[in-house]
């Protein structure tokens, strides 16, 4: 029996990964990049890592489709991997939803676990556990250890709760801003 071939082992829609990583790699100023925690030397952008993590995990439509057919549902999933590798990918829940629902019918109906030994800031951990991975990673560098942590770890721990600055919770009028604190 021959092995099922991944999608990365066929196509990879590289053009569109390079477009969707610029945002990231020609801005030092994105808002809400893990860049901002701490600047790591190996700058794997987020978007690249998603998007070849998704193209590792999908059953290329070559497996069990004739030729023809394969290549209409091929190109659909590329579509589908330069839609990946943007910024706004990393938002847009319902694009990340459908990508866990292929990973998981790829999958056997759950999504592998990913465990990262070197995983330095983390950014493939991240993208894993945003994949719906579950995810293991660690560094020999007790400071990748410390992004790791407050990247992967500590948010998904805190998610949903109620911010915990005093001056927050004293707003009675939920306008998001701040009440001085008296002198």
């Amino acid at each position: 029996m021959n092995p099922r071939k991944k999608l990365i082992e066929v196509a990879l829609p590289l053009e569109a990964i390079n477009e969707g990583s610029k945002p990231e790699t020609e801005n030092p100023f994105l808002k809400g990049h893990p860049r901002a925690l701490h600047n790591w030397w190996a700058r794997t952008p987020l978007s690249v890592c998603r998007a070849v993590l998704f193209a590792q995990l999908v059953d290329d439509p070559g497996n069990d489709l004739p030729r023809a057919e394969a290549s209409a549902e091929r190109q659909k999933l590329l579509d589908f991997v330069g839609r990946l590798a943007t910024w706004q990918g990393m938002t847009d829940e319902a694009l990340l939803a459908e990508a866990r629902r292929l990973i998981a019918k790829s999958c056997g109906g759950a999504a592998p676990p990913l465990w990262d030994m070197f995983a330095g800031r983390g950014s493939i951990p991240l993208e894993a556990q945003r994949l719906g991975l579950e995810v293991t990673s660690s560094d020999l560098n007790p400071v990748a250890v410390l992004i790791q942590k407050a990247l992967l770890h500590i948010p998904r721990r805190f998610a949903g709760r109620p911010p915990v600055n005093p001056d927050y919770r004293r707003d009675t009028l939920g306008s998001g801003k701040k009440s001085q604190s008296p002198a």
